[in-house]
């Protein structure tokens, strides 16, 4: 089987900047949902996020973290790191199960509606003590894609926390529009490459603490970030990313593009199959 193509985390931001790009957040289009109830739509809509949901039991994140171990030795024994697994549902089927899994999609589906592509998924994974911080960012600032129909679903591998360095959210900032930001200084230690400066002015902060098997859900624009790991205990999580088809996604990124609910009648999103070598 060919080699999956590989892609950056962030494409260049000068072709981002040229790059004509609708970011206005719109609010869940669902009235009815089957999976989440009508108050985590509203908070959705709200705040710019959902959590927490229990998507998997004990046993069953016990073995999806035995596949991540695993996945992390091969990974970290050919030269990469605990950051460096992304759009691994390219090439991992398993990683690819999760993206298309019916429980997450059908959360996601209450949010963004009937027409779904799975087209991200990153594992972010702290090591303990890394010294290592995720900046205050919005995600829709990365990604060649438009108009802002995205959310992402981070899925808690291990138990996350404030102590571990669990994900904070800047409660209603999505409404704020897109955010001016800086390049990140080399001090900060960040994962990305963008840091907003004072998010503070724009809504509450809210600690995204997960037991492990739950997932959190938060809109593209939604200012967040995460501070160093301090403790002794490792931060893993999956992001899946998920827009509606009719997004258009620039720079050749729509090949990481699975259809998973809906139709795409102008065939934009590549669909590739799952991966057979994992």
């Amino acid at each position: 089987m060919a080699e999956a193509p590989r892609f950056a985390i962030t494409p260049d931001e000068g072709q981002l900047a040229a790059l004509e790009r609708d970011l206005r957040f719109r609010p869940a289009p669902v009235t009815a949902p089957r999976t989440l109830t009508a108050a985590q739509v509203e908070s959705f809509n709200r705040d710019g996020y959902v959590k927490p949901v229990r998507i998997f039991d004990d046993e069953e994140i016990a073995g999806i973290r035995r596949y991540f171990d695993d996945l992390l030795a091969r990974t970290v024994a050919a030269g990469g790191d605990s950051y460096s697994i992304s759009s691994a549902h390219l090439r991992y089927g398993r990683v690819y199960d999760l993206l298309a899994h019916p429980r997450i999609v059908a959360c996601v589906r209450d949010l963004l509606g009937e027409s779904v592509v799975g087209w991200g998924s990153h594992f972010f994974c702290k090591m303990p003590g890394d010294g290592k911080a995720v900046a205050w960012h919005q995600d829709a600032s990365y990604w060649p894609l438009t108009p802002s129909k995205t959310a992402t679903v981070w899925l808690a591998i291990d138990r996350a926390d404030r102590a571990n360095g669990c994900m904070r959210f800047i409660a209603g900032s999505h409404w704020v529009g897109h955010l001016t930001y800086r390049p990140s200084d080399p001090a900060e230690h960040n994962v990305l490459t963008q840091t907003i400066e004072n998010p503070e002015q724009y809504g509450a902060v809210v600690d995204d603490a997960l037991e492990a098997g739950e997932i959190s859900i938060h809109a593209d624009l939604l200012l967040h970030g995460s501070e160093a790991n301090e403790s002794t205990r490792r931060r893993c999580g999956l992001t899946l990313r998920y827009c509606t088809t009719d997004v258009r996604a620039y720079d050749g990124w729509n090949a990481k593009g699975v259809v998973l609910l809906g139709t795409d009648p102008d065939r934009h999103w590549a669909n590739p199959a799952r991966p057979t070598n994992d």
